[in-house]
């Protein structure tokens, strides 16, 4: 019997329960081509962003037996100091060859294991300026919702999890079963544009007042 193509996911302390769960939403609605596990850095419970926390079955040895580690985003701590060195540790754990996926902030683990260096990655567009500043040797693209650079996948804020591992799916076993989890998931199977769409520009002034410009 085969083995199911194996999805860990690390969890830290301050993980955002909406995202820690769509890699066990998306992968799990896929036909059964895969299994997702999600651990911590010690197996204990995690606390997560909201008023609850989390149980986890799995300690850091899970990572040593994935085929795909999913970093999903915590509370930006990065932001404000060195990024929490027992998540970068627990990634080590992971074998050399395994595909590393980040949501969101997860891109900061990444790149403080060193392993974005001179690569092309994304992360959420609010935290992007404090990104580049930690980490210049990462080719940073803020403007889009993914970035597949083969065995190292960044994907920006939130609903880009969906994105990135919707993209993961029809790469590993094609659109049609990546359009049919989308359809379960009551997701689109693809977003056109990128995040610079929801990046906060501000508004010209004006001197001209009511709707008379656009009715002329």
């Amino acid at each position: 019997m085969t083995r199911l193509h194996r999805v860990v996911v690390l969890a830290a302390d301050g993980v955002y329960p909406f995202e820690l769960g769509i890699p066990s939403r998306v992968f799990g609605a896929a036909d059964g081509l895969y299994e997702v596990l999600t651990c911590s850095v010690d197996g204990r419970p995690v606390r997560t962003n909201s008023d609850f926390s989390i149980t986890v079955e799995h300690g850091p040895e899970a990572l040593r037996t994935a085929d795909t580690v999913v970093i999903p985003p915590f509370v930006p701590k990065a932001v404000t100091r060195e990024v929490p060195r027992e998540v970068v540790e627990a990634l080590g754990s992971a074998r050399p060859g395994t595909r590393l996926v980040s949501i969101c902030t997860g891109a900061f683990v990444l790149a403080a294991a060193g392993l974005l260096d001179g690569r092309p990655a994304t992360t959420h567009w609010m935290v992007a300026d404090v990104f580049r500043q930690w980490f210049p040797r990462v080719a940073l693209n803020p403007d889009v919702l993914f970035i597949d650079d083969g065995d190292v996948l960044t994907s920006a804020g939130a609903a880009s999890g969906l994105d990135v591992c919707l993209h993961l799916i029809r790469k590993d076993h094609g659109s049609e079963v990546a359009n049919r989890v989308a359809r379960l998931c009551v997701t689109p199977p693809w977003r056109d544009g990128g995040q610079a769409q929801y990046i906060e520009r501000s508004v010209p002034a004006t001197t001209t007042s009511g709707a008379a410009p656009a009715r002329q």
